[in-house]
């Protein structure tokens, strides 16, 4: 009988292990809100890293987390690093691309804690007449240890309720610039 147990938590391993190794190698979680400003309102609570506590849900996970800011202040080259103690881990982001006028800001993003990762964060604003849609997106390589725990937590779940939250934000932040 402990033999036939031992044999079918073997099994049950192999296959758990197999059907992680089948997730794709990339990942991509995006969402999108319509904004009622032009993208030159937008750009600046996202290009100036100074202006994400008023819109970033990350912002709040740890309000005591050390943060430093570096090179210029917004921008192509502006740096945000963070450390915390729990929630919110560790990282660093820096801006690498503004397309003007106002329409995208990419930023590489890399995680040093809980696990390391490094990802793209992408920030893409088209005109719709006196609004703006506003997609938030971030993508990246996805390791055989992130597709293990994609068998157990949906990742777009996870992170996208904190863009919709971080979209509401900005957008809030943004139409009361008027």
């Amino acid at each position: 009988m402990l033999k036939t147990i031992v044999i079918a938590i073997v099994v049950l391993l192999a296959a758990l292990l197999g059907w992680a190794a089948t997730k794709p190698d990339t990942f991509r979680v995006e969402r999108s809100t319509t904004i009622k400003a032009p993208p030159g309102k937008i750009l600046p609570l996202i290009s100036d890293f100074r202006n994400w506590r008023a819109w970033s849900p990350y912002e709040n996970l740890e309000p005591e987390m050390k943060r430093t800011l570096s090179g210029p202040p917004s921008g192509k080259g502006a740096v945000y690093a963070w450390e915390g103690e729990g929630k919110a881990g560790a990282g660093r982001m820096e801006i690498t691309e503004v397309v003007a006028p106002a329409s995208r800001v990419k930023i590489q993003l890399d995680f040093s804690k809980p696990f390391e990762s490094h990802n793209t964060a992408e920030f893409t604003m088209q005109p719709e007449g006196d609004a703006t849609k506003l997609t938030w997106a971030m993508y990246g390589p996805n390791p055989y240890m992130a597709k293990l725990m994609q068998v157990f937590f949906d990742m777009d779940t996870m992170v996208g309720k904190d863009f919709e939250t971080g979209l509401g934000n900005l957008k809030t932040a943004a139409e009361k610039q008027g």
